[in-house]
């Protein structure tokens, strides 16, 4: 993921036991610095930790992805 530059928009998937954690998610976010993030798959997963640990300089919009 470091090699990837200028992306403008990507979802991350995070949930336990099938996807990653919310600290691997961030990590990865960090890693390669999108300018939005929507993360997905993240039912019970702790998405106020995860904005924190993404930090500035990546916008993270939420979704309802379930009914």
């Amino acid at each position: 993921m470091g090699a990837l530059e200028n992306i403008d928009a990507a979802f991350i998937s995070m949930n336990i036991p099938f996807t990653m954690t919310v600290n691997q998610a961030a990590d990865a976010v960090r890693e390669f610095k999108p300018k939005v993030i929507y993360p997905y798959h993240y039912r019970g997963s702790d998405l106020n930790l995860f904005k924190r640990l993404v930090g500035t300089g990546t916008e993270v919009r939420l979704r309802e992805w379930y009914p």
